[in-house]
């Protein structure tokens, strides 16, 4: 349920409910299928594979899960490199705190806020080994410059696609524009499927292989086979059979749902209409923010087609930026911030890292940036109250007058 103390609050889920879903889960609790049966699951993988146009999907219980699984199909050694995004949820790199490697943090472009790749290639060592990215708030990341590089100097790269469901990149869809990726089903995103679930997509048949292993609830052994064992309990007419095993992985049981599973296929087809109104809502705030050049949205390339699991804009300095959010929330509506940049975390600073590191990140955090509510869940009401409500706050930070309806837009890019 929506939070009752804004007018205009913050998604708690980015998915709409419709009958469907109900109906498909009262189908679920009263037919005869034992749960753990793997239908639905596997009905839903095939689905979701060729949704985002990547020949393998393999779900799991949580995008966090399906994290620490992708990270497990890099085989990183000690020494290895990692070049990272800092403008992320900590999810995105907490499972590198496992291993020992050296993470490189990659400085964001102004415009995308993603990863810059004019910024990436000086970070690229002989170790390097794999690049982590964010389609942040769902505007694609310039894959192709990635992945060129990434080619040259032959490392891997994973797609953290949490964001950017929906999206498109020269026609594709993340999740199909690197090696592996992964997304998450958690409450806000796009797809919400009863709370948590992950998906982890890739084309390689062993790493799909591998995952299948890696997520089931039986341990992974290399078992040898010897004589059989001599009877030893009194009576008894068998012998047992004497193994040699040596267990590679013991179970984790990662396995999703059936339910979650079920959701996700239903939900699958509404992905489209929701990030269609989140397109629409973030329309009319471009146009309101045009007419304010101290404000400038979060740029999509023109060849790119944003999500806008976030709508994201920048104000020309902090002062500016902090009375805006005020300005905001006194008239109720709920502002946020994401991220805080993650090399400034005290998990990454115990290994080194410190502020400097990233100063596009770190400008835009601790000066520029704040997030509008775009989601599908807002009424027409609660649309037309946010606009109105933005275009007051901006025209009283602007001396008390509006500006002028049509006027031109100095410091936006494509959209």
């Amino acid at each position: 349920m929506l939070d009752k103390s804004y007018l205009v609050p913050w998604g708690k889920r980015g998915s709409l409910s419709t009958d469907t879903e109900a109906a498909v889960l009262a189908e679920l609790v009263h037919e005869g299928t034992p749960l753990p049966a793997g239908v639905r699951r596997e009905r839903f993988e095939r689905s979701f594979a060729a949704s985002v146009g990547s020949w393998h999907a393999i779900s799991v219980n949580s995008g966090a899960v399906a994290l620490q699984m992708a990270i497990r199909m890099l085989d990183l050694a000690p020494g290895d490199e990692v070049i990272a995004t800092p403008q992320t949820h900590r999810a995105t790199l907490q499972p590198l705190l496992d291993y020992d490697v050296r993470v490189r943090f990659c400085d964001i472009d102004p415009t995308t806020l993603n990863l810059d790749p004019a910024a990436l290639e000086a970070l690229i060592t002989p170790r390097t080994r794999a690049l982590l990215l964010v389609h942040y708030g769902g505007c694609p990341a310039e894959m192709d410059t990635v992945m060129a590089l990434a080619r040259r100097h032959g490392f891997l790269v994973l797609e953290d696609c949490v964001h950017a469901l929906g999206a498109r990149y020269r026609g594709r869809s993340p999740g199909s524009l690197a090696d592996l990726a992964t997304f998450s089903l958690r409450n806000a995103k796009s797809g919400t499927a009863l709370g948590e679930g992950g998906l982890i997509t890739c084309d390689r048949d062993d790493w799909a292989e591998r995952l299948h292993r890696l997520r089931a609830p039986d341990r992974d052994t290399r078992t040898a086979h010897l004589q059989p064992e001599p009877a030893g309990l009194p009576g008894a007419s068998y012998a047992l059979p004497l193994q040699r095993g040596c267990v590679r992985r013991p179970g984790s049981d990662a396995t999703m749902p059936e339910g979650v599973a079920a959701l996700g296929q239903a939900q699958l087809a509404g992905v489209e209409t929701a990030v269609a109104r989140r397109r629409a809502l973030a329309g009319r705030l471009d146009e309101v923010l045009a007419r304010y050049p101290f404000l400038t949205p979060q740029s999509a390339p023109a060849h790119s087609l944003h999500a806008y699991h976030l709508y994201t804009c920048l104000a020309d300095h902090q002062e500016l930026r902090d009375r805006l959010v005020l300005a905001l929330d006194r008239r109720g509506v709920e502002i946020q911030l994401r991220y805080f940049p993650q090399h400034l975390l005290p998990q990454w600073r115990h290994r080194g890292h410190l502020r400097g590191e990233c100063p596009v990140a770190e400008r835009s955090w601790f000066e520029q940036h704040l997030n509008l509510p775009c989601h599908p869940m807002l009424t027409p009401h609660q649309q037309d109250y946010l606009i109105e409500a933005l275009d007051g706050a901006l025209a009283e930070l602007n001396g008390g007058a509006p500006a002028p309806a049509g006027a031109p837009a100095t410091a936006c890019g494509p959209r």
